[in-house]
């Protein structure tokens, strides 16, 4: 067998992703898995948004497209950020991209230096790390607490920066906590950034539209740190689009710039047919997401109900997104009955798989290794049931 590049042994494969393929290996098995493993709405999407897109097809929308993307999604992307966010990003300033995943890299890539300090607070999405290990960058943590809901204060940032701190990468509302960071948390973390003109933040708001307390607040608001920020955003959650792939960025041109050049030479522009209909999505009024939102607040308030009953689950109240990340340190270190021990919330992952029959992602793989994440983009009568055979699996635990 041949040798593949230090880069790729170095890279962890996706947590989330793997547990995804062991789910459907069990199902095809035969066995009833229930997978609250993958980010996922289990919507379908909106039907405005694929009549625009079959009218792209219709429209002989097939050529290779410009690498940042089409001038008038630009112009749409650029109105919903003034719409929605408050924010003035000209059509110049934003890239489009195939999936925010890829947004992400692009501006890592584009920002970071082998040995530049990357600051990740934790939890953290997955790939924040592999990617920054892939750009060389050396990632600093900062932990955040369930009794904090898992944000992290000015303080602790002020403490992480060091003279090579280069970029910070977060996301609210949060994956994997749910977690979602108010005007003032992010003004006071905003004085501390401003204090190093050449540090910069990817503020990841791709689960904008899923928030169960207000309105969504975006980092780049504060004129003080505008220069310093990227935001990251795109039609995945908000819009029931995870296959559809497209992602985008806001932020200052020089790095807007840097983002098209690399694209250029790894994958151009995103699809045709997927741009023309994501026009539809930007342009529409964000209501249309509000039936989504209602209905995953009904099941977050379902699982949290539920979960109480669960004998060493520690729970917070996430504001957004549609998981539960709840704190499993008491159960660590207790035996199964045929006596093998739970000694990491990975332990616990595989354990409940194997006798509940529940696919859940260990926390390490976001930076916590006593939590589990539960996704609960899924039906009501498949989370109901869930969690009862999660209770009968704990409850066998010595």
């Amino acid at each position: 067998m041949g040798q593949v590049s230090d880069r790729i042994n170095n890279l962890s494969e996706s947590a989330t992703i793997a547990m995804a393929q062991r789910s459907r290996e069990l199902q095809a098995e035969g066995k009833d898995i229930i997978s609250l493993s993958l980010g996922e709405p289990d919507f379908h999407t909106p039907d405005f948004v694929k009549e625009a897109a079959k009218q792209a097809i219709d429209e002989n929308y097939t050529q290779y497209t410009p690498v940042p993307g089409y001038q008038e999604l630009r112009k749409a992307i650029s109105t919903k950020f003034k719409r929605d966010n408050g924010l003035d990003y000209t059509p110049n300033q934003i890239v489009t991209s195939t999936g925010a995943k890829q947004s992400i890299a692009n501006v890592v890539l584009s920002l970071v230096n082998p040995g530049d300090e990357v600051i990740l607070p934790s939890p953290y999405w997955v790939s924040y790390l592999e990617i920054v290990k892939m750009a060389e960058g050396v990632p600093v943590f900062i932990e955040g607490s369930i009794e904090n809901d898992f944000k992290i204060t000015p303080e602790q940032l002020q403490g992480a920066i060091t003279d090579k701190t280069r970029l910070m990468i977060y996301s609210s509302p949060c994956n994997p906590s749910g977690s979602i960071y108010s005007q003032e948390e992010l003004a006071g973390l905003a004085k501390v950034i401003e204090q190093k003109k050449d540090f910069y933040v990817i503020s990841d708001e791709i689960y904008e539209h899923i928030n169960f307390v207000g309105k969504h607040e975006s980092l780049a608001q504060f004129s003080a740190i505008y220069d310093q920020v990227i935001t990251i955003n795109g039609v995945s959650k908000g819009f029931a689009m995870t296959g559809w792939r497209l992602g985008y960025i806001g932020a200052p041109e020089w790095i807007a710039k840097a983002c098209t050049k690399i694209q250029g030479q790894f994958t151009s522009g995103t699809c045709s047919i997927t741009q023309r209909a994501v026009i539809a999505a930007m342009e529409a009024d964000p209501s249309v997401t509000h039936e989504m939102r209602d209905a995953f607040l009904r099941r977050r308030e379902l699982v949290l109900g539920l979960l109480k009953e669960v004998e060493g689950f520690k729970l917070n109240v996430p504001e957004g997104a549609f998981y539960v990340f709840p704190d499993v340190s008491d159960l660590l270190g207790k035996k199964t009955a045929e006596g093998k021990s739970i000694n990491t919330a990975g332990d616990l992952c595989l354990y409940l798989l194997d006798e509940a029959q529940v696919a859940m992602v260990t926390g390490e793989a976001f930076g916590s290794p006593n939590c589990i994440r539960i996704s609960f983009a899924t039906s009501d009568e498949q989370l109901t049931e869930a969690m009862q055979r999660i209770k009968k699996a704990v409850e066998k635990l010595q």
